[in-house]
C-alpha cells in the first residue's frame, strides 16, 4: 500500500525501531522514519515507550503536515492524529488485541476489517458500526498475492522442511507465554527425519530457544522474507497470526497451536487450509500424516485466495469519499 500510494501523494512512513520490522523494510526498499522503539514485555516499558514515541513523533507529523493518516491501529498515531485534528482511516485484524483496540479505536473515523470478522468485535472499544467497513480479503492474501522475489533458502533437500513460528511473547495479549516451547521440545525428537527451522521473533527469544534447544533444530539467525522461507517449507507450524495464514494461502500444508484464538485462524481451520492441534504429542502425529499433502493443499488454496479481493481498493474508495 505504501509503494501503490506513493505514485501519487506524499508519504511520510513511520515505525517503531523493532528488529523485524525494520529488517523487513530493507528487504522490501519501503524508506522507514524510524521514530522510538518497541517498549519490550513489561507495562511499564510499554507506556514508557509509548510516552517517548508520541513526544518524538509530534515534531514529524506537524513538520510533514498530513492530510490524512493511515494506521494498523497505532495507538500513537490515533492519539496525535486526533489531538492536532487529522483524519485517521486505521485497519485491523486483530480485536483480540485489547490494549491497543481500546487506545486506537475510539479516535479513528474509519475503520477497515476483513469480513470474516464481526463489526461488533470493534464496536464495543467504542467506534460506531457505519464507520466500520469490510473488505473481502485477509491481510495475508496480499503478501501472497504480492509478485515478490524469491531468495532460495539453503537447507538439505534431502529432507522435508518444517518451519515453526512461536508466539509473539511480548504482546499485550500473550505476555509471557511460552506454549510453542513444547511444540519445538516434541518435535525436535524428530531431527534426523526433518529439517527443522524456528523463526524467532525477538532477539531475547531466539537466545532463549538456543539455549533451550542448542542444536536440535535450526534457530534461524536473522530476518528473512516470509515468502522466501515458505516457498522451500514443507510444512508450517505457527501460533495461529499472520504467517499462518500466509503459509496456509501458499498451499502449505499448516498446523496452528492456536496461542491466540482469532476469527483468521478460525476461517482458516474452517475452510479446511490450517488444522488446530494444541497438544504437542498430537502434532507429532498430524505431520506425519500431513507433510506429504502439498498438491491437494496448494488446489485448496487457490480457490480460497482467487476469491479473495486487494484492500488497496477499498482505501482509494474511503480516502476519496474522506
Amino acid at each position: 500500500m505504501v509503494s501503490k500510494l506513493s505514485k501519487n501523494h506524499k508519504i511520510l512512513c513511520t515505525s517503531r525501531n523493532y528488529r523485524e520490522v525494520v529488517e523487513l523494510a530493507k528487504i522490501k526498499n519501503v524508506d522507514l522514519k524510524l521514530v522510538g522503539k518497541h517498549g519490550g514485555s513489561t507495562k511499564k516499558g510499554k507506556l514508557y515507550s509509548s510516552i517517548q514515541r508520541m513526544n518524538h513523533l509530534l515534531d514529524e507529523v506537524v513538520k510533514f503536515s498530513p492530510d490524512l493518516t493511515i494506521s494498523f491501529c497505532s495507538p500513537e498515531a490515533a492519539r496525535i492524529s486526533y489531538g492536532i485534528g487529522i483524519k485517521h482511516v486505521a485497519f485491523s485484524d486483530s480485536p483480540h488485541a485489547e490494549a491497543v483496540m481500546r487506545l486506537a479505536v475510539p479516535l479513528v473515523q474509519k475503520l477497515l476489517i476483513p469480513w470474516v470478522i464481526p463489526k461488533n468485535e470493534f464496536v464495543k472499544y467504542g467506534i460506531s458500526k457505519k464507520d466500520i467497513i469490510h473488505y473481502k480479503a485477509i491481510d495475508a492474501s496480499v503478501i501472497v498475492k504480492e509478485r515478490s522475489k524469491i531468495e532460495r533458502i539453503s537447507i538439505d533437500k534431502t529432507r522435508k522442511t518444517i518451519v515453526i513460528r512461536p508466539e509473539e511473547s511480548e504482546a499485550a495479549y500473550i505476555l509471557g507465554k511460552t506454549g510453542s516451547d513444547n511444540v519445538i521440545h516434541e518435535i525436535s525428537k524428530q531431527n534426523n527425519l526433518y529439517n527443522i527451522i524456528v523463526l524467532a521473533r525477538y532477539a531475547i527469544q531466539k537466545k532463549r530457544l538456543e539455549e533451550k534447544f542448542g542444536k536440535k533444530v535450526i534457530i534461524m539467525d536473522k530476518v528473512v522474507d516470509g515468502k522466501s522461507l515458505l516457498s522451500t517449507t514443507d510444512l508450517f507450524i505457527g501460533s495461529g497470526g499472520t504467517m499462518t495464514a500466509e503459509a496456509a494461502l501458499m498451499g502449505i500444508p499448516t498446523i496452528s497451536y492456536d496461542a491466540v484464538p482469532n476469527y483468521i485462524e478460525k476461517y482458516l481451520v474452517r475452510v479446511g487450509l490450517v488444522k488446530r492441534e494444541t497438544n504437542p504429542k498430537k502434532i507429532l502425529i498430524l505431520i506425519k500424516k500431513m507433510v506429504n499433502s502439498n498438491k491437494t493443499n496448494k488446489q485448496r488454496a487457490k480457490i480460497v485466495l482467487d476469491s479473495m479481493k486487494d484492500p488497496y481498493l477499498k482505501l482509494l474508495q474511503i480516502i476519496n469519499r474522506m
